[in-house]
């Protein structure tokens, strides 16, 4: 999954780092990218990880977020199987 979350900008790096940090301390977490001219934060994940975990580690954090798309984006499996 790839979820957006709307977030005030944050001005301070190591507040960014340390944010991701908290992010990735999750399991099912793959990655997160800050996006601070947008003020987004791009997180991929598992179905493990739900939106609400992901915005509570924000709130711990001091960021207000908003979840604005969290789609799932996986491959749907083909109807030819494995045909080679």
């Amino acid at each position: 999954m790839n979820s957006k979350f709307i977030i005030s900008t944050t001005e301070c790096i190591t507040c960014n780092n340390e944010l991701l940090k908290s992010l990735g301390s999750l399991r099912g977490v793959f990655g997160a990218e800050i996006d601070r001219i947008d003020g987004t934060i791009n997180v991929n994940h598992t179905d493990e990880v739900s939106t609400d975990e992901i915005s509570t580690i924000l709130a711990k954090s001091g960021i207000t977020a908003n979840v604005v798309i969290a789609e799932n984006n996986y491959d749907e499996p083909s109807v030819w199987g494995c045909a080679l």
